[in-house]
C-alpha cells in the first residue's frame, strides 16, 4: 500500500470550506451565490443593537430608494436591490470602471424577536438607515425586590 503525504495548507482548507458553504446556499435558496467576481457589488452594512431596537446602516451610494427592498420574515431581515449602470454611460468609451454594479441580497438573523410592523427606514446621502424595534417580550425588564 502506497501512502502519500500531503502538506497541510490552512488556505486550501479555508477555500474548500468556502466552496462547501456556497454549495449549501445554492441548494437551499435555488440560486447561485458563487464567489464574488471582480466588480460584483455587495453594500457594506453596520448592524448595532440598542436597548429598544436594532439599527442597520447600509452604504448605498448612487441608488434610488425605488431600487431597494427591505423585509423581515422569521426574524431574518433581508435587504435586496440593484445598482444600475447608466445606459447613457455604456455608449461612452470608459478607460477604467472600478465602481461595481448589479443585484445584491443581504440577510441578517436578528438575535431577538422584533416588531415587524413597526420597522421604519430612511435614505439620505447614500446611507440607508433601518430602525427595527424589539418586541416587548424581548426587552430587558427590571424586577423590583419587595421586603
Amino acid at each position: 500500500m502506497n501512502a502519500t503525504l500531503t502538506r497541510y495548507s490552512p488556505l486550501r482548507e479555508l477555500l474548500t470550506m468556502n466552496d462547501r458553504l456556497n454549495r449549501v446556499f445554492d441548494e437551499a435558496y435555488g440560486h447561485s451565490t458563487g464567489n464574488l467576481d471582480y466588480g460584483q457589488w455587495m453594500p457594506a452594512v453596520d448592524l448595532k443593537e440598542e436597548e429598544n431596537q436594532f439599527v442597520l446602516l447600509a452604504d448605498m451610494p448612487g441608488m434610488a430608494k425605488e431600487d431597494m427592498d427591505i423585509h423581515v420574515e422569521n426574524n431574518v431581515l433581508t435587504i435586496q436591490g440593484e445598482r444600475r449602470f447608466e445606459q447613457e454611460a455604456e455608449k461612452q468609451s470608459y478607460h477604467r470602471v472600478e465602481r461595481a454594479y448589479g443585484k445584491f441580497v443581504r440577510s441578517f438573523a436578528l438575535p431577538t424577536r422584533v416588531q415587524a410592523d413597526a420597522i421604519s427606514a430612511s435614505y439620505k446621502d447614500g446611507i440607508l438607515e433601518v430602525m427595527i424595534p424589539k418586541a416587548e417580550e424581548s426587552k430587558p425588564k427590571k424586577i423590583a425586590i419587595k421586603g
